[in-house]
């Protein structure tokens, strides 16, 4: 459950993310990301699924979502959710607020009509 310089990898966390090469359309390059994965899978896998946060966008619900916990002005990107393998994270940047998450699930859930 450790990320590339042996930190815990656990959901709700935010980590540095490296998302160089992306392709166009998709965020880029070192930007922060929330772990959304289930800590079991975070234990188990090599890769985990992350949603990045971006700051200065307006908040737009499904889509976009207020993360105050994450720092002034954060919001999470949730239709660009994606696995990433744990080298990409490159340091720890703190831990959401529990409504925070939950306000990162009811995203997800919406998008993605679950």
């Amino acid at each position: 459950m450790t990320g590339p310089n042996g930190g815990a990898v656990r959901r709700g966390d935010v980590w540095w993310v490296d998302f160089d090469p992306a392709p166009d359309g998709e965020v880029r390059p070192m930007r922060a990301a929330v772990v959304m994965t289930a800590d079991p899978l975070n234990h188990a896998r090599r890769t985990v699924i992350v949603v990045p946060l971006a700051a200065g966008a307006q908040p737009r619900p499904p889509i976009v979502v207020a993360t105050p916990s994450a720092g002034e002005d954060r919001v999470a990107i949730c239709d660009q959710a994606r696995a990433v393998d744990k080298a990409r994270l490159t340091r720890t940047a703190g831990q959401l607020s529990a409504a925070d998450l939950k306000a990162i699930e009811d995203g997800l859930r919406r998008i993605l009509d679950l």
